[in-house]
């Protein structure tokens, strides 16, 4: 069974930062590309940022150029760092693992993140 664990969420002030990390286990984690989604109340979730195997990067522009994404693959991790927060940003943040040729799609069970304006 994939598992995907996420840590680092938290109450942070307008302007800080924080940074999320995704420990995955039971996976080859070099064949994964991983990626950051982000749910608000009342809102869907939305993908914010994502890594592939080889480190190309893509970001949503409401997070572009404050959230840099990051991989380990020799600790089978991914970061997401979290600067000039705005309360905005304030979600549940998942990881998810997606096999690079299958497209099977694996879930965290998500990390809180709240912004205090």
């Amino acid at each position: 069974q994939v598992q995907l664990v996420e840590s680092g969420g938290g109450l942070v002030a307008a302007g800080g930062s924080l940074r999320l990390s995704c420990a995955a286990s039971r996976i080859i984690f070099k064949t994964y590309t991983m990626k950051w989604y982000r749910q608000a109340p009342g809102k869907q979730r939305e993908e914010v940022a994502s890594i592939t195997p080889g480190g190309t990067t893509n970001y949503a522009d409401s997070v572009k150029g404050r959230f840099p994404i990051s991989r380990d693959n020799a600790k089978n991790t991914a970061y997401l760092q979290m600067n000039s927060l705005k309360p905005e940003d304030t979600a549940v943040y998942y990881c998810s693992a997606i096999h690079i040729s299958s497209g099977d799609q694996y879930w965290g069970q998500g990390t809180q993140v709240t912004v205090s304006s």
